[in-house]
């Protein structure tokens, strides 16, 4: 044999021993399957995900990342990382140890509270694990940019980040540790920040459209984020642990805390009957109290007898300042007595000042609150501020407490006889409310938050005195947006909306391996074609997945390629000896193939599944 031949036949080996390293062998993977769901897990995604092999829990709400998993986890990041390099994103990575200094320039070293894990270096400085990187970005564009010519400028990370969740829940949906991509826009007016959001929403469509996730986009608050715009993308789960709300005949979506409420029906004040005090035996309740208004003949604004509507609650809570002297003042909230308080909308009503609901020790210490039977007369008299809800409109008449033991006030008028200046949303929001666009009624959803999308205007930029010169050459202050996506609760997100009771069913864009070639069949030969199976499969450029463990039977074999997930299973088992393969569509139909044409049948559905994710 001539020299150069020789050299084909070592490439022509070589090539072989590189295409069977690109096949995964089970035999040879560092993967151990559960029959039992782990003890700990609520959800159906952190059973599977623990059961399957793609994750191992550490601590409380932290988790490794096994093989399987990490190669989802680093699909999804490949898929956010196209469509924010597709919108003009660069990318970069900060560290996630960090100094206190610029979150208190920002006031979020307090405002975090708990979650922030903090820490001392050896010296005693102060540090912190990155929950988010507002600061860290608008110092580096500080550091690095000094005039309008270099803005506009869109930067990324994907980076692990840390917050001490009190009660970390659902595997890796909500847990201490967690990857997340979070991107910053920098702009000279707020023309470029609306332009810079607009990107980031339509990279945002295009990242859960091809991970195939049913999600709504939903209107939110920013919180302790700041700035005047922030959308929401919440999949839709019932292990979700946000309420959110969409209209039936309309477009409006929101998360709860962000819902604003239909304000009520005004009527003239003139002409209304006064305010008297009734003796209430035994009405601590609203239902006692409506049990009573029904007996003595009251009617409400309709002038039909009273309902829990007609009555006003006056719910108490503790609202606590910010600034160092951390001052607590009692604040009153008016809601219609047939509603219950929202807390986690009250708490965004406040935020970022912690709201508690008052105490025992807070009606001890102002003896004119009489617990059962506070109203908003008592509050005002004695300067305590009185927020209302929006139900609550000038000239409405309601029954409220008489700030007397067993004593209530009738045909008490707002706006006559209490304040009603300051309104606040923080009443429970219900199946069939009307919706804010005017469109429909209301239908209440779960979901699971996957990304949030903020206009930050100039809050952080001023905290961190980023000043750039401007066309005119005076400094000048920029606008930001910031922009963040859940990339590991991804994973579990996917998990939870695409599971069977079999096990995990990923779609094509993020499955570990595309196809999960499988030896059911002890024939010498069969084990051969299925390797050479998997062996041309791989070839043509799909990630194989290949059973080839000798000592395990067909059902556990089976069992495990319904628990893996991988969008497509080809068995070959007793109808090898009839020139035929059984293809599985994971979720569907089985059917034949015939051993000839199987590779090419299979990379054709294989890219089909690929081209309707994008």
């Amino acid at each position: 044999m001539c020299p150069a031949m020789r050299v084909v036949d070592h490439l022509r080996e070589a090539c072989q021993v590189y295409l069977l390293t690109m096949i995964t062998r089970m035999s040879q993977l560092f993967l151990r399957t559960l029959r039992d769901d782990p003890a700990d897990a609520e959800v159906a995604s952190h059973k599977l995900l623990v059961r399957a092999g793609y994750i191992r829990r550490t601590a409380p709400g932290i988790y490794s990342w096994l093989p399987l998993g990490l190669q989802v986890l680093r699909r999804i990041e490949q898929i956010v990382r196209e469509e924010m390099n597709a919108i003009g994103g660069q990318e970069i990575s900060l560290p996630a140890l960090l100094p206190k200094e610029p979150y208190e320039h920002t006031g979020r070293w307090d405002e975090y509270g708990d979650l922030l894990f903090r820490l001392k270096d050896r010296k005693g400085v102060d540090c912190l694990l990155g929950p988010t990187h507002e600061e860290m970005f608008t110092l580096l564009v500080k550091d690095m940019f000094n005039s309008y010519k270099d803005l506009p400028t869109i930067l990324y990370q994907i980076q692990t980040k840390y917050r001490d969740e009190e009660r970390p829940r659902a595997g890796i949906l909500r847990g201490r540790e967690f990857v997340m991509k979070d991107s910053y826009s920098f702009d000279m007016a707020d023309e470029g920040l609306a332009e810079a959001y607009a990107k980031h929403r339509r990279a945002y469509i295009n990242v859960f459209d091809r991970l195939g996730i049913d999600y709504a986009i939903c209107t939110a608050i920013s919180g302790a984020m700041g700035g005047s715009r922030s959308e929401e993308f919440l999949a839709v789960s019932p292990a979700g642990e946000d309420t959110f709300v969409m209209s039936s005949d309309g477009n409006y979506a929101a998360n709860a805390e962000a819902v604003t409420t239909t304000p009520g029906q005004t009527y003239p004040l003139d002409g209304q009957p006064a305010a008297a005090p009734v003796t209430t035996p035994d009405c601590a309740t609203i239902d006692q109290l409506v049990a009573f208004a029904a007996a003595q003949g009251f009617t409400g604004q309709s002038g039909e007898p009273v309902t829990a509507a007609d009555t006003l609650k006056c719910v108490l809570v503790a609202v606590t300042d910010t600034d160092e002297e951390k001052t607590r003042n009692l604040v009153g909230i008016l809601v219609p007595g047939d509603r219950e308080i929202d807390f986690k909308r009250l708490e965004a009503a406040f935020d970022p000042r912690p709201v508690e609901m008052a105490s025992e020790a807070d009606f001890a210490a102002h003896p004119f609150l009489v617990k059962g039977y506070v109203g908003p007369r008592a509050l005002v008299d004695h300067d305590i501020p009185v927020y209302v809800d929006p139900r609550v409109a000038a000239g409405t008449r309601w029954i409220t407490g008489g700030d007397a033991p067993e004593t209530h006030l009738v045909d008490m008028v707002a706006g006559r006889d209490f304040p009603i200046a300051d309104t606040i949303e923080a009443a429970e929001i219900r199946e069939g409310d009307p919706a804010p666009d005017g469109h429909g009624t209301l239908t209440l959803q779960r979901g699971i938050e996957i990304g949030h999308i903020f206009q930050l205007g100039r809050k952080y930029s001023t905290a961190m005195d980023l000043k750039i010169l401007d066309e005119s050459g005076k400094l000048a202050i920029p606008t930001m947006g910031s922009y963040g996506i859940g990339v590991s609760r991804l994973v579990g997100v996917i998990a939870e909306q695409t599971h069977d009771d079999k096990g995990l069913c990923w779609p094509v864009s993020v499955a570990p391996y595309q196809v999960h070639v499988v030896i059911a069949n002890k024939d010498a030969d069969a084990a051969a074609a299925a390797e050479q199976l998997a062996i041309d499969l791989s070839n043509a450029g799909l990630d194989v997945l290949f059973d080839d463990r000798p000592k395990l039977s067909p059902g556990v074999k089976f069992k495990d390629s319904e628990l893996l997930g991988m969008p497509f299973v080809v068995v070959v088992g007793r109808s090898f000896a009839d020139g035929q393969v059984e293809l599985r569509p994971r979720g569907d139909e089985p059917t034949m193939l015939d051993v000839a044409t199987a590779p090419q049948s299979i990379i054709e559905l294989v890219r089909k599944g690929a081209t309707s994710s994008r």
